[in-house]
């Protein structure tokens, strides 16, 4: 039953972390405009892939979750 329980925190850890990201996300200029996001804008259509940002917030929370298992 206590990995249960620290299983709870970190989860909740976790989704206090997405939060900030989401309330924070529009402050941080450079995010979601690098260079290797994909715009796409033809009339009235347009797509948005921030693949290049994307990337980078996955090595960072790869980065946090290995430090963290350490």
């Amino acid at each position: 039953m206590p990995e249960f329980g620290r299983t709870l925190i970190i989860l909740g850890i976790a989704i206090i972390a997405v939060g900030v990201l989401f309330t924070l996300g529009g402050k941080i200029p450079w995010l979601g405009h690098l260079p290797g996001d994909i715009y796409v804008q033809r009339g009235r259509f347009s797509f948005y892939f921030p693949i290049t940002t994307c990337i980078v917030i996955s090595i960072l929370i790869s980065l946090v979750l290995y430090l963290f298992r350490r």
